[in-house]
């Protein structure tokens, strides 16, 4: 390889730092928050409602505003256009008016002098109401018939005449709960007023354009006169992809109605009680097998609480749907799916938007069957996998790319699962009191937006004189490394250092109209978006060098040592100067929708995924069967991100992506009371894993293979797949509980596993 032609050191598929690495480590990397106070700016708290489900008959507000530092009070009344925060149903209100939906609804917002007395005193409000039924579970609201659309169904085959004919038959169930998204940087905003009615926000938001759309019509504005801006936030999981927008509208509504800068930091306690979370479902089975555990036909049953209104829900039940196969094929199937509607805080976007609870179901039907045949659970996955001849997804989707059979099979060996599942059954049957539990399970999960038109992205790149590089694009940094991994491609299109790339904060006022950095899109979408605009820069670069030195065009190359030009060798620095003196544009835009995807919703049918991303992992646990503790000994993965971007950014994400599994699963335990009160809204009592509960052994290697489709340098999206790996933490407690009673068949163990819930199932399953 000659030196020309050595990777750069900035340029893509380099482990390259996070491009605020440093700035993290030094507690200098600006958030919402910490920005300087402008003066006369005012802090903002909303009023919320103590109780729902309820009639709002009156507010009482004197006291709020006699109380001290009180600048205003708002209500519903005080909206100048349309009260409506919601990404789509139009029925998410910024105020409540004239129905309390749950407890902890926003019904009015205070804005003071400083945020101790706008809180203080937004617990001054009274609301005067009348009491209405309340549904709070999964089971109340089916009984009641409260649901948020009608239910749907995804049917490939037939069914009822594949299960009447399998050798085998068996029914269960399995629940799981849902997840606080516990972001470090909690909700925040800061709005501040322009000339004639402009707004300019910062947020803390996943989607900018939404937060623009979204306040432009809470104020009558129109889109161009509210500016919405995005550095950087610290953490946000889909939580802030809608929830974001109450509080950037409830800043820009005060500081529109005073003229004065309006700041919103949410307190923990409050950000918790008032945003939505991961969708806890009811999952159940029944499935038809042959003598090797082969399914032969499967009718699955999905049901979630929505909350009180329809926020993403729609889109994240579908993708449950879409997952309930994870990297099985399921030769005749029906998924149903129940949306329940209920008087709790709308559940949202979570990593994993569904999939990990579709994949939950099937992966306990994976569990049951091998345990009703005594065979080995590993042997029964890999009997279902998807193959040749078996490859047509419950939406009629082909699976084209499919590496799941070789991986696992390569994991299994690498990781060496018989050994250990041998070693594993001899200390069950000598230890009395811990018990220890192996489980390796796959991950299929499909990559693209499936609401089709989500599926585009913009960007810009600014070239300047002095061949610095300013870049802009439409998606958002929120910790995943996607400002590094985009700096990256445009380095590499001019060969340059990712030194010389600027990152940008993201604007809606230099790219319109984008789609919220979600989907584990963000770099497929954005990534190329930014190499389109960087490549018509390039090529204007390359037509004039060729023109200046009378060379054809074929004869430019950009390298490392700089720009050649036949026998000239020419500084890229220099190339730029020289273009600007000839007048030749170093600005562009660049654009990119995903190619050769389309979906049917009312069949549920189609190619709604442009590829799929793959994983498997192996996880070791331990029981104390006296208490119920437990512990994730060791970890092996191996997954797939095609031809990585950035490896040692890919890594970071599959490791945290795991331990968030992981905590979804064992200890993170969202509790309500009867009338849909969040009791655990603090880290006093919702407990989200530490360093401490990390694997001792955490060995996780990437797949070495390319993506089969044109994404940018054949890489794959990486945020969200790597949650679902921490099924195997779920499936092996559920082997090592099996362990305390041989012979006794499934526990009946939902998550989370928390040790009560693992002691619960001990106990059922020595009482059979």
């Amino acid at each position: 390889m000659s030196e020309a032609d050595r990777p750069l050191a900035g340029a893509v598929h380099q482990p390259l730092r996070h491009d605020s690495a440093d700035l993290h480590v030094a507690g200098t990397a600006i958030y919402v928050d910490d920005l300087p106070e402008p003066p006369g700016m005012l802090h903002c708290a909303f009023g919320l409602a103590a109780d729902g489900h309820a009639r709002l008959v009156a507010l009482e507000l004197e006291a709020v505003r006699a109380a001290p530092g009180v600048i205003a009070v708002y209500t519903a009344a005080d909206i100048p256009g349309v009260n409506d925060v919601s990404p789509v149903a139009g029925d998410d209100r910024l105020l409540a008016e004239g129905e309390i939906l749950f407890p902890g609804q926003p019904i009015f917002i205070v804005a003071a002098t400083s945020n101790r007395a706008a809180r203080i005193a937004a617990r001054l409000g009274k609301a005067v109401v009348e009491m209405l039924p309340a549904f709070i579970s999964i089971s109340d609201a089916a009984e009641a018939g409260s649901y948020i659309e009608d239910t749907q169904y995804m049917r490939r085959g037939d069914a009822d005449a594949a299960l009447a004919a399998a050798p085998h038959r068996i029914s269960g169930s399995v629940q799981m709960g849902g997840q606080e998204h516990f972001y470090l940087e909690g909700q925040a905003a800061l709005a501040t007023p322009g000339e004639n009615g402009e707004i300019h926000l910062l947020s803390s938001t996943q989607h900018p354009s939404e937060i623009q759309h979204l306040v432009a019509r809470l104020l009558g504005l129109n889109h161009a006169e509210v500016t919405v801006e995005v550095r950087r936030m610290g953490g946000a999981f889909g939580g802030k992809e809608t929830q974001a927008a109450a509080f950037a509208a409830a800043a820009a509504l005060v500081a529109a109605k005073t003229r004065r800068p309006a700041k919103f930091r949410a307190d923990r306690d409050d950000d918790m009680a008032i945003t939505g979370k991961r969708h806890d479902f009811a999952i159940g089975y029944d499935v038809g097998f042959d003598g090797d555990g082969r399914i032969e036909g499967i009718r699955l049953e999905l049901a979630s609480r929505c909350g009180a209104t329809a926020d993403l829900s729609p889109a994240i039940n579908d993708r449950a749907m879409f997952h309930a196969d994870n990297a099985y094929f399921l030769p005749a199937v029906e998924i149903v799916s129940h949306r329940l509607k209920t008087h709790t805080v709308s559940n949202t976007a979570f990593r994993g938007f569904g999939g990990p609870q579709g994949m939950m179901g099937i992966e306990r039907v994976m569990d049951a069957i091998a345990a009703h045949l005594g065979s080995d659970p590993l042997a029964v996955r890999q009997a279902n996998l998807y193959g040749p001849g078996r490859d047509v997804t419950p939406y009629h989707m082909r699976v084209e790319d499919n590496i799941a059979p070789d991986l696992v099979t390569e994991l299994a060996g690498r990781a060496g699962y018989a050994a250990r599942s041998a070693a594993l059954a001899a200390f069950n049957a000598a230890s009395p009191v811990i018990k220890k539990g192996l489980a390796l399970t796959p991950v299929k999960f499909g990559i693209s937006f499936t609401t089709t038109h989500l599926n585009q992205a913009g960007a810009l790149v600014l070239v300047y004189a002095d061949g610095s590089i300013h870049l802009n694009h439409g998606g958002t940094e929120m910790g995943q490394g996607l400002h590094t991994k985009i700096a990256q491609i445009v380095a590499d299109v001019f060969a340059v250092s990712i030194d010389a790339v600027k990152i940008s904060a993201t604007r809606t006022d230099k790219v319109p109209n984008t789609s919220a950095t979600a989907a584990s899109s963000g770099a497929d979408l954005n990534g190329m978006a930014a190499y389109n605009a960087a490549a018509t820069i390039r090529e204007r670069l390359a037509a004039f060098a060729a023109e200046k030195y009378g060379v054809p065009r074929d004869r430019i190359r950009f390298t490392r040592e700089g720009v050649v030009a036949g026998s000239a060798l020419v500084p890229f620095t220099t190339l730029c100067r020289m273009a600007h003196l000839g007048r030749i544009s170093l600005s562009s835009t660049g654009f990119y929708a995903t190619p050769n995807i389309h979906y049917d919703r009312a069949s549920h049918s189609g190619r709604p995924f442009l590829y799929f991303a793959y994983g498997a992992a192996l996880s070791e646990v331990a029981i104390d069967t006296l208490t119920g503790e437990h512990r994730v000994l060791a970890v092996d993965i191996l997954h797939d991100v095609g031809r990585s971007l950035n490896p040692a950014i890919d890594l970071g994400q599959i490791e945290g992506g795991f331990i968030q599994g992981m905590g979804w699963l064992t200890t993170e335990e969202l509790v309500y009371d009867d009338r849909g009160r969040l009791l655990t809204h603090a880290p006093s009592a919702y407990k989200i894993p530490t360093a401490n509960d990390r694997p001792k052994r955490m060995d996780i290697t990437l797949w070495d293979g390319a993506n089969a489709e044109a994404t940018i340098h054949r890489s794959k999206a990486v945020g969200e797949p790597p949650l679902m790996l921490a099924i195997s933490v779920f499936s092996a407690l559920t082997q090592a509980v099996a362990a305390a009673a041989p012979g006794k068949g499934l526990p009946f163990l939902d998550a989370p596993a928390t040790p009560e819930r693992v002691l619960t199932a001990i106990a059922e399953l020595r009482a059979r």
